[in-house]
C-alpha cells in the first residue's frame, strides 16, 4: 500500500509517517516511480508506535522494543545499556500508573452511568 493508505488506514499523517521511517521504527520499499509501498503488516506497526509514543516513550526506546512486538519473538539486545533498562524500568512503572488512574477513572464513570440509568428506569417506571 502506499503512503496515502496507510495514513488513512491508521490516522497517522503522512508527515508522521515519513518521520517514523527515518526513525526507523518503520521501513518501505520503493516502487520504480519512487513512490513508497508499505507491506500490510505496517497498519498494526504504526498504531503500536502511536500507542508508545501516547504512553509517553520516545522513539529511541520504541526502536529498541519494537522486537519484542513481532511474533515469533527473538529479542537480542546487544546494546542494552544500565542506562537504557533503567529508562524502561521507569517507563513501565509511569506507564503502571497511569493505568491504575485510569482503571480508577473508567470504574467512577461506569458506576455514574450505571446510578443515572437506574434512576432513569425508575423514573420511567
Amino acid at each position: 500500500m502506499r503512503i496515502g493508505e496507510l495514513s488513512e488506514r491508521t490516522g497517522v499523517s503522512r508527515r508522521l509517517l515519513r518521520y517514523y521511517e527515518e526513525q526507523s521504527l518503520i521501513v518501505s520499499e520503493r516502487c520504480a516511480n519512487g513512490y513508497r509501498r508499505y507491506d500490510e503488516r505496517f497498519v498494526d506497526r504504526v498504531l503500536q508506535i502511536r500507542g508508545l509514543l501516547d504512553a509517553g516513550l520516545p522513539t529511541r526506546i520504541i526502536k529498541q522494543i519494537l522486537p519484542c512486538l513481532d511474533k515469533p519473538r527473538h529479542i537480542v539486545f546487544s546494546d542494552a545499556t544500565p542506562e537504557m533498562l533503567a529508562t524502561l524500568e521507569g517507563e513501565l512503572d509511569r506507564m503502571n500508573g497511569r493505568i491504575a488512574c485510569l482503571t480508577q477513572n473508567r470504574d467512577a464513570i461506569a458506576s455514574y452511568l450505571e446510578e443515572v440509568r437506574a434512576r432513569a428506569r425508575e423514573d420511567a417506571a
